[in-house]
């Protein structure tokens, strides 16, 4: 059965998820802007626009300190022999956990962002990482090396070893993921001074968290690495327990959700009683009807997570998606909003709209291929409010 283009979103019928245990950290009636790849201090120029598009969250890319990359270019992605250099995907190799790196900006630009965002009552949410470092792990900084007791303490027993095995969960939870070291998320040390990052974070304005890689943090129920005892990391992530005296601030008063891409052995319903999560094959499935303009090109009626509905953060397409293999790129800007429409229409789960570079077309991804510009126009885009202010009005 081929569908118009706006038959699909009228057609497409959400199923419905298996009852779990519904996370605290939740916002099932708002609405994320991703603004992938902004500085600190453009999120904060646009924080009106924001607001008044309809978006209640901003999620910033990460914000600690990170690896230093060609040169400290801030080209998007370029390649060799390109006149500007850089990689967007610097930001997610840590080098310390304190706050402001190169490509975004700076702890104070942070503050000035955070207090533009209270002024206009949006919250603002970080993507945060602490499941490794960068891929050249010597760039780590001195004082995160002393915090954890040394250099070695700062990695798994498991963290140079190459996951090889995707639904091994010792593997997946302890080993190098994409060459990026494994860091020891259950030492005491470690969880202390990330924990200070994090509510450093929440002291200049922060009100959540993205996880990402969640899926790589171990649970309790999984394998411990040998230099482990316990795998506890979520419950002092989430505040359920401190650590040397130190817990998370307003605990209660964040939304927290990881990237637990779904896939065999992952244990969504565990992972459930701590934070949101990701419907990464609800967006690939949506990205299928839209792509062949087809209602049948993919199973999206019998669509399935174990975690409730309202504890799901969803997307037509995530800068992954966007970015690695281009994978949601080629769609067009009136098929993400296609998209979107279904999306914000759902009256379950947390809809997050990814804003694609400035200048992006069909043919060129990367657009004006700078890191710090605002995204697009289409996070403003007319039908894109529509759709957010029908939200709003049926929530």
């Amino acid at each position: 059965m081929k569908l118009s283009s706006l038959a699909i979103a009228a057609a497409i019928l959400m199923p419905t998820a298996a009852s779990a245990g519904i996370s605290k950290k939740s916002a099932p009636d708002q609405i994320i802007l991703h603004a992938w790849s902004w500085s600190f201090n453009t999120i904060a120029e646009n924080m009106k626009a924001i607001a008044d598009a309809g978006y209640d969250i901003v999620q910033t890319s990460p914000a600690q300190a990170c690896y230093v990359g060609e040169e400290g270019g801030k080209a998007l992605f370029s390649k060799r022999g390109d006149k500007n250099k850089g990689k967007w995907y610097y930001y997610y190799q840590p080098t310390d956990w304190t706050i402001g790196n190169y490509l975004l900006g700076s702890r104070d630009e942070f503050k000035v962002m955070a207090d533009s965002a209270m002024k206009y009552n949006v919250r603002v949410i970080v993507d945060v990482l602490p499941n490794h470092t960068a891929v050249d792990h010597t760039a780590v900084l001195p004082g995160l090396d002393k915090a954890v007791g040394g250099h070695e303490n700062l990695f798994h027993a498991n963290g140079f070893k190459d996951i090889t095995h995707w639904d091994d969960r010792e593997e997946c939870t302890t080993g190098k993921m994409g060459g990026l070291p494994d860091v020891n998320t259950e030492n005491p040390d470690f969880q202390y001074y990330y924990l200070q990052y994090v509510n450093d974070l929440i002291n200049l304005g922060a009100r959540g968290f993205r996880y990402d890689t969640a899926k790589h943090i171990g649970l309790p129920s999984d394998p411990v690495d040998p230099k482990a005892t316990r795998n506890n990391f979520w419950d002092v992530a989430t505040g359920r327990e401190g650590v040397k005296g130190l817990s998370l601030l307003m605990p209660d008063s964040l939304f927290i959700y990881g990237e637990v891409l779904q896939g065999r052995n992952v244990k969504e319903l565990e992972y459930s009683q701590y934070i949101g999560q990701t419907a990464s094959n609800l967006g690939h499935a949506l990205r299928q009807v839209l792509e062949k303009r087809d209602f049948n090109a993919a199973d999206i009626i019998s669509y399935h997570h174990p975690a409730a509905p309202a504890t799901l953060v969803t997307w037509v397409e995530s800068h992954d998606t966007y970015c690695n293999q281009h994978e949601s790129a080629a769609l067009t800007d009136e098929q993400i909003r296609l998209g979107w429409v279904y999306l914000a229409s759902r009256a379950a789960g947390t809809p997050l709209f990814f804003s694609r570079p400035d200048g992006s077309t069909r043919d060129n991804y990367w657009g004006n291929n700078l890191v710090g510009p605002r995204g697009n126009d289409e996070f403003f885009h007319p039908e894109v409010v529509a759709a957010n202010n029908f939200r709003h009005r049926i929530a």
